[in-house]
């Protein structure tokens, strides 16, 4: 058997037993992976670890794995489920209770396992921007909840970011459930206790009303409703026996009683309408102002089951800078052959620009630059006085231009990295034309649903639920940063298991409203695509047009507020049935050209000359 020549391969071994016997199974089949970590069936999938096996990707990995292993360790599905709430918001003070719960168990017997899970816990904090919040609505709140349940398990100080999340909710839930958190120590161990007790500071923190039954009372109720239901059959017996005596004493009584009785049940029932119209309203007063706003400005339809594992992500935070430097060069190398096409095309864009940069000037003025071209009449009439020229500026409005690269499975190999080539040159290009250059890229965190999905498959698969798939929106270059910088972040295109799933709508929208926060003049959205928008489990349980739809509706909007300039260039598909602006391309090699020839015909003076490039959409349909 050859020897594996990974220096990190040992150290796998290593943590995936000691992960079985944390978790007590031998069975459990251990992975190491770019996906998003979790447990699915037998298999646990852990953070990838480069050969370089720096601090913080051992750390990552091991709090991980000790966190994932005790939760197989100490917690029942079946106790789960039985207490789980219905709710949305109490589903997630409960899974982030549970989850404390399992971590500050294992750790009674395991301090060692707890650090490893403080660098998790910590890294992870430091990524959301934790550290940088200031009010507690910032960081939601079944975040702060796990952190203050974990810390009077433990009595250990939580890491820097982590702590500050918890001090700025502290006030608000130990006013409001620190008697019921108070007891977390006492019934640490039985899960199912915990679990009422979970339930309790829920219903502490105001959301009650998504608890749903009480799985403790299902008989105590029978029996209320099977009593209720023989003391009125009893009545209505009774009833019936006196209404039989009284009919044979008195038919012609019998019938006035029955009318008076009839009216009477007919102005009862209005009445308790009345009640329960009232009733009914009374809980719309009682409502949290807090009610989520939509999730997207363009459709109030558009749903997504839970945004909890979303992610706005910068390039290097996905990979360490040794990784990035050689995702670069693998980039550099492939792409040599087409770098002068590339670059010519480059300069043609960047003539363009200084074109309409260049100043103008306004000759025969008394004062200025002596103008040299016309020293010659000068010379031959020394009574003409000199002449000399001012410059000019022309207008030129401050522009903003942002490249949304669709980040999909389907764009491996080529198109991604003829895409990534093209960004690298316009943001080069642009910048040396005082234009800035903002690179955006989009995909999602899993194939076929995250664990989204999976909160999805626990709730027991409702039905309608919307998106469902974990976002990530990933940052290659903001506007601001110089190119310098961020040069080796698109080599990130490159990496193994980073392009999966594409939501178009919701994409589109990210990088409209980070664009029309800019304070330029002119901002300018080109989008980089190769098809419809597709995630395999959103459209296996919603309708087959939902994505799609949603994209429709975001293009409508963007074009309707005109505050940004839209156009899109698809690769091998036609996208023009999208975007209004828009070109298709059957070859990747022709990205470039098409690139830098949309964008020069936006830079154009010449309204007629703009409209007919950018017409090339119309001609290639035809």
């Amino acid at each position: 058997m050859k020897k594996s020549d990974n220096p990190a391969d040992p150290f796998k071994k290593a943590l995936s037993e000691a992960t079985r016997a944390l978790a007590d199974d031998r069975d459990l089949n251990v992975t190491f992976s770019a996906d998003p970590a979790g447990v699915t069936g037998d298999t646990m999938r852990l953070p990838q670890i480069s050969r370089r096996m720096s601090r913080d990707e051992i750390l990552m990995a091991r709090g991980t794995a000790d966190a994932l292993a005790m939760r197989l360790r100490h917690h029942d599905a079946a106790t789960h489920s039985k207490f789980a709430p219905s709710g949305p918001m109490a589903r997630e003070l409960y899974e982030a209770l549970e989850t404390a719960r399992c971590e500050a168990l294992g750790a009674r017997d395991m301090p060692g396992a707890l650090s490893n899970i403080d660098a998790r816990i910590g890294a992870d904090a430091e990524k959301k921007g934790y550290a940088q919040i200031k009010t507690p609505s910032d960081a939601p709140l079944s975040v702060a909840a796990g952190y203050l349940v974990r810390q009077a398990a433990t009595g250990r100080a939580l890491p820097q970011a982590a702590q500050h999340v918890a001090d700025l909710w502290r006030p608000f839930v130990e006013s409001q459930a620190g008697d019921a958190l108070a007891g977390v120590n006492e019934v640490l161990a039985d899960q199912s206790a915990f679990a009422r007790l979970s339930r309790r500071v829920i219903s502490d923190l105001g959301y009650g009303d998504q608890l749903g039954d009480d799985p403790d009372e299902p008989e105590d109720d029978d029996s209320d409703e099977n009593a209720e239901q023989d003391e009125e059959a009893g009545d209505n017996q009774s009833r019936d026996q006196d209404d039989g005596e009284d009919a044979e004493a008195s038919p012609e009584r019998s019938q006035e009683q029955q009318q008076d009785e009839r009216q009477a049940q007919v102005s009862m029932d209005d009445q308790s309408e009345d009640e329960m119209s009232d009733e009914a309203e009374m809980p719309e007063a009682d409502t949290p102002p807090d009610i989520p706003p939509p999730v997207s400005d363009a459709s109030p339809d558009y749903k997504v089951f839970t945004q909890n594992w979303d992610e706005e992500i910068k390039a290097e935070d996905l990979a360490d800078p040794a990784e990035l430097e050689r995702l670069r060069a693998y980039l550099d190398k492939q792409l040599e052959p087409l770098r002068g096409a590339v670059s010519r095309l480059a300069n043609k864009l960047q003539r363009r620009l200084q074109a309409q940069q260049n100043r103008s000037w306004e000759f025969d003025k008394e004062e200025g630059v002596l103008d040299a071209g016309r020293l010659a009449r000068v010379v031959a009439n020394p009574t003409m006085p000199l002449s000399f020229k001012v410059e000019k500026d022309t207008e030129f409005r401050d522009t903003v231009v942002t490249l949304l690269i669709d980040n999909s499975g389907s764009m491996r190999g080529r198109p991604i990295s003829i895409a990534a080539i093209c960004a690298d040159v316009l943001a080069r290009t642009l910048e040396r034309s005082s234009v800035k250059v903002e690179i955006l890229g989009f995909t999602t965190r899993a194939w076929k649903g995250g664990q989204a999905r999976e909160l999805w498959l626990q709730n027991g698969r409702p039905a309608s639920p919307g998106r469902l798939n974990d976002l990530r929106h990933i940052i290659y270059k903001g506007a601001d940063a110089p190119w310098r910088r961020v040069r080796p972040n698109l080599g990130l295109m490159m990496k193994e298991g980073l392009l999966k799933e594409n939501i178009d709508g919701e994409a589109l929208e990210w990088a409209h409203r980070r664009l029309i926060r800019r304070t330029e003049q002119r901002k300018i959205l080109m989008v980089i695509s190769d098809g419809a928008p597709v995630d395999d489990s959103t459209l296996s349980v919603n309708p087959a047009n939902y994505l799609e739809k949603h994209l429709r509706d975001v293009i409508t909007m963007v074009e309707r507020k005109k505050l940004v300039e839209l156009l899109a260039i698809g690769i091998g598909h036609d996208v023009t049935r999208y975007y209004e602006r828009a070109v298709t391309i059957t070859d990747a090699e022709q990205l470039a050209g098409a690139m830098t020839e949309q964008l020069a015909a936006l830079f154009d003076s010449d309204p007629r000359k703009r409209a007919r490039v950018l017409g090339m959409a119309a001609m290639r349909r035809a």
